[in-house]
């Protein structure tokens, strides 16, 4: 590891107090055209319950996922961390409105967090003044909403995921200022690293992205997650990237189990292929992120060992 990241990381002394809960970014549709219904739902979540109970997903309303999942991941005592499309300003309105007619329909407990966008300052799809404010609406919207039991959702932590780089900018202080927890998404793969550098470069990015946040919060007492990370295993190489089963099972165990074993949490992308996916970037790779393959087959084994790491 880099001198950089190590003394980074042992500045951050609450990071090493837990092993950092892993998750799961869980895709929402079938092919382009045709979304998930519930028995796809419920057989994902049997498949990967050995190993997480947490998802991630991009947006309550597209393809009903939180009127059709909500339910569904309560069921098998799944959480979510809940997406929300912060533009255009019609889309941002569907999300609120998916909320408000179906979060009375589960318990609160089922929510983990509302994260306003996804990666929506690095596409320049809203200014960081905007996110702020769009964070603090959804705070303020879903506070006097009542779960199923009257409960309210006044509590639960609301922020948004953006890529590593972009919540090092100074100019996105008033994102990390607005928001109750952060994720940070950091893919050595799009560098164009090769498995030598991978995980020095994950480590790198993801505790710059936090020493940052910590130092604009005046914090370290606060909620951080990795949003997005993986390793294709199929699909065109990137630079030095090469997709391969055995590359993914390496950046698993040398940056996924090793990032936790410092106490961060971790959503990996993701749990399933989408073979349906574009090409992006002039890489096919994209198609091939699941830890497990489109028929529900696992790749790869999902084991860490924690016997020598920072927090037994």
């Amino acid at each position: 590891m880099k001198l950089t990241s190590f003394l980074i990381i042992t500045s951050s002394a609450s990071l090493v107090s837990a092993l950092g809960e892993l998750g799961f970014d869980l895709g929402v549709r079938i092919t382009e055209t045709q979304c998930k219904v519930p028995s796809d739902y419920h057989t994902d979540l049997d498949v990967i319950s050995p190993y997480v109970s947490t998802i991630k997903v991009f947006s309550a309303s597209d393809c009903q996922t939180l009127e059709i999942l909500g339910p569904i991941a309560e069921e098998h005592r799944f959480t979510i961390s809940m997406g929300l499309w912060p533009a255009p300003a019609n889309k941002f309105n569907d999300e609120k409105a998916a909320l408000q007619q179906f979060l009375p329909t589960i318990r609160k407990a089922t929510i983990k967090s509302f994260l306003v966008g996804s990666e929506a300052l690095y596409r320049g799809d809203v200014t960081p003044e905007q996110l702020a404010g769009l964070i603090n609406e959804v705070r303020d919207f879903v506070k006097d909403i009542k779960d199923k039991e009257g409960a309210t959702y006044d509590d639960i932590p609301v922020g948004t995921v953006d890529s590593w780089n972009s919540l090092t900018n100074v100019s996105t202080a008033a994102v990390v200022q607005n928001s109750d927890i952060l994720f940070a998404n950091a893919f050595s793969y799009w560098q164009g690293q090769n498995m030598q550098n991978a995980s020095y470069s994950f480590f790198d990015d993801i505790m710059q992205a936090l020493k940052v946040i910590e130092t604009t919060k005046g914090t370290t007492d606060l909620e951080f997650w990795i949003g997005e990370t993986g390793w294709p295993t199929g699909g065109s190489n990137y630079g030095e990237s090469v997709p391969s089963v055995e590359n993914a099972r390496k950046f698993w165990k040398e940056g996924i189990c090793a990032i936790r074993a410092w106490g961060i949490n971790t959503y990996v992308f993701e749990a399933f292929d989408e073979t349906w996916k574009p090409v992006v970037s002039g890489s096919d790779a994209e198609r091939y992120w699941g830890a497990f393959d489109d028929g529900r087959n696992l790749k790869y084994d999902l084991s860490c060992d924690f016997s020598s790491s920072p927090t037994t």
